[in-house]
């Protein structure tokens, strides 16, 4: 049997009391649904070791980070791309250092091949024009194109997504998501996608391979 790419299982409880199973496979993308008090919002960093499982068992790509120490956790991290709520993008720089900033600082990369490897993401992103400026002086659109190329600067191949479509059209939503799932091929997208969200565009629903709502502390499949 082939590994999950994500997998919670023996029923996961999150802080805010949300109970569930779920496998997300390889090469596909899974959007979970849920407003502000099913706990939604919580289930990413739960993945990701940054918050608590009250009980049951998280691994991503077989691993379950909670048996890391903190370098290890921090190692692994590395390999995945994760945007989280409200974009995270540090003020202080520039939108070309905000990507180039987990290369620093997660890389033996020289600074050549970091910026080339910036140029190229912030070329895909369509922000090249922007990249000199600080996310608080450009628009929201740029701000969210920002933290999905830096979500991309390793180019993993699994990507963690929270409220990634807050503040952007619907049809700019289509085109990062396009992006964030690298493509598409006969085994499915190039790369495994989990979205977290309040809200789910229509214009997304056909790139989606799998939708669950949360509600009433579980978790319901709803295609």
């Amino acid at each position: 049997m082939t590994t999950p790419a994500i997998s919670f299982s023996e029923i996961v409880t999150t802080a805010n009391g949300v109970e569930f199973t779920l496998d997300v496979p390889h090469n596909r993308c899974v959007a979970i649904v849920g407003d502000e008090r099913s706990g939604v919002d919580d289930l990413c960093g739960v993945a990701l070791g940054l918050e608590p499982a009250g009980s049951g068992t998280v691994e991503i790509d077989g691993q379950n980070l909670s048996q890391l120490s903190r370098t290890e956790a921090l190692a692994f991290r590395r390999k995945l791309g994760y945007l989280p709520a409200g974009d995270g993008l540090m003020q202080n720089l520039s939108l070309k250092d905000n990507v180039a900033l987990p290369l620093r600082f997660g890389s033996n990369f020289a600074e050549k091949e970091i910026n080339g490897r910036v140029r190229v993401i912030l070329a895909a992103l369509r922000i090249s024009q922007a990249a000199g400026l600080r996310p608080a002086v450009v628009r929201e659109e740029h701000r969210r194109r920002t933290a999905i190329a830096r979500a991309l600067a390793f180019d993993p191949n699994i990507l963690l997504l929270e409220a990634p479509f807050d503040g952007i059209t619907d049809r700019v939503a289509a085109e990062l998501l396009d992006i964030a799932l690298g493509g598409e091929h006969s085994g499915g997208s190039r790369r495994t996608v989990l979205v977290t969200t309040q809200h789910l565009p229509q214009e997304l629903l056909s790139r989606i391979h799998s939708i669950y709502r949360a509600a009433k502390g579980k978790l319901h499949k709803e295609r």
